[in-house]
């Protein structure tokens, strides 16, 4: 029987939530699913009270074993979080949101406006060159508006991305040539889109843990089962990927959040086992084209094809303002995604398209890329210089945007972020990252969003937060 389920605070909240007493499964992985499910497609938001178990016992009628069963579950994974003196709230956001904060959390936040943001997945936006920016948009605007949907993409964007390939990421777009790429709305679209046009609903998708988690949240919105696949200092731990998935997500040139670039013998194996057991291999590779030692290892796509789906962003190496993205996929696969965009009657949007275009055109892109590099390599090495001055461990690739410091625990963890916090920097721990028990503890350090100056005052408060000299 289906039943509303008040907020102990939040006269807003009142979900139903159905417990089938005739099922084979216990209540309390009902009720665990229930929440899970609400959280995911964004009935209940990153912010929102829950009930005491006490409270949602009575109003489900239920043993208070089983709410508190429930809640304990969710809690090991991540999903909702106690606040002594406070209450249990939801912590977890549907992809592609903003997260809402409560209120009194809100107070103790510092602004927008002065807050010094060092969270991972943040582009240097302030290196955009102006002017480019707004001659690009001047000239995507002379296009006339389109009366019918592109569902590929636009073709000139689509060769513009062929080129960005060939230049900055080493791969040759055979076979088909451009009509093996396809325009996305940037990696968690494509995620999606793998989802509900490819994969049966139900399958088991591997995960990498800790790893990307909007890419969980598109996943299991489409229905699909995300298993854990761990991952060390290099990257995905081929051996120990479970058996029986259909697919396989992962960040082999720059793993997302740990860092690691994964090792060739690993690529192999992994392709190898894709090919042996049927999975598809889907290549997150979101900031490849940041690399600051060596060049990259070629792409997975380069060296499988036939089994891998190579997506790419825009939303790292320039803006999410553009909200554009490309995949890389076999054929029958593209197949699969034209055809489910055709059902759905969805398409990715041209204007950032046609923007991306007139940037690669004029020059625009590749400068920006190589101003981009050199920057991020010069905060990559200050970071690792003043941190390690101060006695802090730093670990990650030479690549990227973001590097780690290891904590000891997830207790030392809240308190260098809640620290950073009262100083008035926006810091990030590992413990957001993971879908499941929080195996790695310590900060995911972006060093892109600020100001160079903003990042040399922070880092002393980041030290000293860390128990460093």
């Amino acid at each position: 029987m289906p039943h509303a389920v008040p907020g102990a605070s939040s006269p807003l909240l009142e979900l139903a939530v159905e417990l089938d007493r005739e099922d084979a499964r216990p209540l309390a992985a009902q009720l665990a699913d229930a929440l899970r499910h609400a959280a995911t497609v964004g009935q209940l938001r990153d912010g929102d009270r829950l009930p005491s178990t006490r409270v949602l016992a009575r109003h489900l009628a239920v043993s208070r074993t089983v709410t508190a069963a429930a809640y304990e579950q969710l809690h090991a994974e991540g999903w909702i979080v106690g606040r002594h003196g406070s209450g249990t709230y939801v912590t977890t956001r549907p992809p592609g949101t903003r997260t809402p904060v409560a209120a009194a959390e809100r107070a103790e936040q510092p602004s927008e406006e002065s807050a010094v943001v060092l969270t991972p997945g943040v582009p240097w936006a302030e290196g955009i060159d102006r002017a480019a920016w707004r001659r690009a948009w001047r000239a995507a605007a002379d296009a006339p508006p389109d009366d019918t949907p592109a569902r590929p993409g636009l073709a000139e964007y689509r060769e513009a991305v062929v080129e960005h390939l060939l230049r900055h990421r080493g791969l040759v777009v055979g076979g088909l040539g451009v009509d093996n790429v396809l325009a996305t709305g940037g990696t968690t679209s494509a995620v999606a889109e793998l989802a509900f046009a490819v994969l049966p609903r139900g399958a088991s998708v591997a995960v990498e843990e800790p790893g990307y988690q909007r890419a969980v949240g598109a996943l299991r919105t489409a229905g699909m089962r995300v298993v854990p696949a761990p991952v060390d200092h290099a990257g995905l731990v081929v051996e120990d990927v479970p058996r029986g998935v259909q697919a396989v997500y992962c960040s082999p040139a720059h793993q997302y959040p740990i860092g690691g670039r994964l090792p060739a013998e690993r690529r192999i194996a992994l392709v190898e086992r894709a090919r042996a057991e049927g999975w598809l291999i889907v290549e997150d590779d979101y900031d490849g084209e940041l690399r600051y030692d060596v060049a990259p290892l070629p792409v997975l796509a380069s060296l499988a094809p036939d089994v891998v789906v190579h997506l790419g962003t825009t939303s790292k190496i320039l803006t999410p303002t553009l909200g554009v993205g490309w995949m890389l996929a076999p054929r029958e696969v593209s197949a699969a995604v034209l055809e489910h965009r055709a059902r759905s009657g969805t398409s990715p949007a041209p204007a950032g398209q046609r923007v991306l275009v007139e940037l690669a055109r004029h020059g625009d892109l590749g400068r920006h890329l190589r101003r981009l590099r050199r920057e991020l390599s010069q905060r990559r090495a200050l970071v690792v210089e003043r941190l390690g001055a101060a006695g802090i461990e730093v670990f990650g690739d030479q690549a990227g945007a973001h590097v780690v410091l290891p904590l000891p625990d997830a207790d030392t963890e809240r308190r260098v972020v809640d620290a950073g916090r009262e100083h008035g920097l926006v810091l990030d721990g590992l413990r957001r990252h993971h879908a499941g028990p929080q195996r790695w503890f310590g900060l995911a350090l972006g060093y892109a969003a600020c100001s160079r100056d903003d990042l040399v005052r922070a880092l002393p408060l980041v030290a000293r937060s860390c128990g460093g000299r």
